[in-house]
């Protein structure tokens, strides 16, 4: 009888094995088709595009598109945009973010409880899109790059985590720094930010991201063409409709009748997710590590 039970027990173990694997199996599927189809997309020429079905392959390819992308000016400049942003946006929400953690890490800070709260506050409330457009313009960054990265540097969610697992650390190393003279920002730099790369990264790759995939401030702030955002091109190519919208951001007009838009559409898409697909797993390690343990103090 225990045979049976355990033969039984191996049978049910292996049913339920067998149904989470092809569940599994599914959501994958169901997450890497959308991928795989833009992919294709992008490589396949008008008589593979316009017809209907699911496609797991294409008969035939061409980078026409690719080039067709590739050669305008405007894509060009959107992602050296992009890049700056992202660049300079991450630095100074970096330099913010463990500035104002390791402040509020002291427990005798003055104020501290006060100041906290006043941070947690803006969690849950804000000033609304008007008068931060006002409080923009009245400090003369419409229409700036940096408009893209000063009012977003300060993001009190990156705080509490970067606070919290400051407050983990050791007071003895800071305080064999202080014993060796050491200041507060050279307590930060070379102490306290080197054993803190699990939660750096983590933040890192968060305001990173943020930037990469941000448009609306720079549809609302910025007025000239030249400092618009790969993200911003993005939205505006997936909005036309006729290939003959698509044209106006490009000069070549001989080849209207070789590349239909569904793939310069996806050629775009493609290059913006590129980079974020790329750095992620380089940095995903990082990522339960910095979050588990920026959320064990309060």
């Amino acid at each position: 009888m225990v045979a049976t039970a355990l033969g039984r027990r191996s049978a049910l173990g292996m049913a339920f094995d067998a149904c989470n694997y092809a569940l599994l199996l599914l959501l994958s599927l169901s997450i890497i088709y959308p991928f795989w189809n833009l992919f294709l997309t992008s490589f396949s020429p008008v008589e593979e595009v316009t017809s209907l079905g699911m496609h797991l392959w294409i008969d035939s390819w061409t980078v026409s598109s690719w080039g067709f992308v590739l050669q305008e000016n405007d894509v060009l400049q959107a992602y050296l945009n992009t890049i700056h942003r992202v660049v300079f946006g991450t630095l100074t929400t970096l330099l913010v973010t463990f500035s104002g953690a390791y402040a509020l890490a002291k427990r005798d800070l003055p104020g501290r409880g006060t100041i906290t709260t006043l941070f947690i506050f803006t969690l849950w409330f804000g000033g609304g899109l008007i008068p931060t457009y006002l409080l923009i313009r009245s400090l003369g960054m419409i229409n700036t790059r940096w408009v893209l990265v000063i009012p977003v540097a300060l993001n009190v969610y990156y705080i509490v985590i970067a606070r919290n697992f400051m407050m983990t650390i050791d007071q003895s190393l800071e305080d064999s720094a202080i014993i060796d003279g050491a200041g507060y920002w050279t307590i930060l730099f070379r102490v306290v930010l080197p054993v803190s790369k699990p939660v750096l990264a983590t933040i890192a790759l968060w305001a990173a991201v943020s930037h990469w995939n941000a448009w609306f401030d720079a549809l609302i702030y910025l007025n000239d063409a030249d400092k618009r955002v790969l993200q911003m091109l993005v939205r505006d190519m997936i909005q036309l409709v006729t290939f003959d919208e698509l044209l106006d951001y490009v000069e070549d007009l001989p080849v209207k009748e070789h590349i239909p838009p569904q793939s310069v559409r996806a050629v775009t898409i493609l290059i913006t997710i590129g980079p974020i697909v790329m750095v992620y797993p380089f940095i995903q390690k990082y990522f339960v590590k910095g979050v588990m343990l920026g959320s064990l103090k309060g």
